[in-house]
């Protein structure tokens, strides 16, 4: 077993504000995105100018966050936020899907893109291949937070994880961290000079994401609420298979109208 490093969520604290670790990490995730998407069209000659990215980035973030509130809403507890409506605006006490807040940031996105005349699928490739910078941040931050740890084993890498019991766990947050956020970006920044066809990146990013996300589900410890949706599988199984599907048709149709 390895010893949890117990590590303070909040970095400084002045009266009633504080800065946490969570919040450090997705800016540094969203900030590494806004650079190196910038670089990208500057040196691909691509006619977006800088007024167009900042106002991109915001309405990406706002679709976000609104999109991930209320899909774990409706994904994960909708029952309890029907009985206490008001608790959907109370963001503070956590509760934020992934899958909703890509649904969230696609619809801002492609809304914004319509609105300048701006190819979605152009400005899609360029954001999914600098994504799994802030996915795997994020999942680092829920590692200093003690939350969203895996389940149960007896693997010489479990930790007991605060307010998880006295059982070593599944440190599945790390494992997240180098699937969706280490190994896509990689493989995303090394395919993007080779895929010519708009949109073809967009696709691998929706399959390698769904695909990564369902395994390590099997180690990760399923939402007290929910526990197990159908079968063995949790919620966020069925989501990303979802995805993986939605993925490869995507890839299919992309890549068919690249042959036209």
């Amino acid at each position: 077993m390895i010893p949890y490093p117990s590590l303070d969520p909040e970095i400084v604290r002045i009266g009633p504000v504080a800065v946490r670790w969570y919040g450090v990490m997705y800016l540094i995730g969203f900030a590494s995105s806004y650079v190196l998407v910038g670089r990208e069209i500057k040196k691909r000659g691509v006619a977006l100018d800088r007024d167009f990215v900042d106002s991109l980035y915001s309405s990406i973030i706002l679709g976000l966050v609104i999109g991930a509130r209320l899909g774990y809403v409706l994904f994960y507890d909708l029952s309890a936020y029907l009985s206490h409506p008001l608790d959907i605006l109370a963001v503070w006490k956590g509760g934020m899907s992934f899958h909703g807040g890509l649904i969230g940031s696609v619809i801002a996105g492609v809304w914004h893109c319509k609105r300048s005349g701006a190819d979605p699928w152009l400005v899609s490739d360029l954001i999914t291949a600098t994504a799994p910078i802030g996915l795997g941040m994020g999942r680092l931050g829920n590692f200093i937070n003690g939350e969203l740890y895996g389940r149960v084993t007896t693997m010489p890498w479990g930790m007991v994880f605060p307010h998880s019991g006295t059982l070593p766990r599944h440190p599945s947050q790390i494992y997240e961290f180098f699937l969706e956020g280490v190994f896509l970006f990689i493989v995303l920044w090394i395919s993007r000079p080779r895929v010519h066809t708009r949109g073809v990146l967009t696709a691998l990013f929706i399959i390698l994401y769904g695909f990564s996300r369902f395994i390590v589900e099997f180690f990760r410890e399923p939402d007290v609420q929910l526990g197990f949706v159908i079968g063995p599988f949790t919620m966020g199984q069925v989501l990303s298979a979802c995805m993986v599907l939605i993925g490869v048709g995507l890839l299919f149709a992309r890549v068919a109208r690249g042959k036209r």
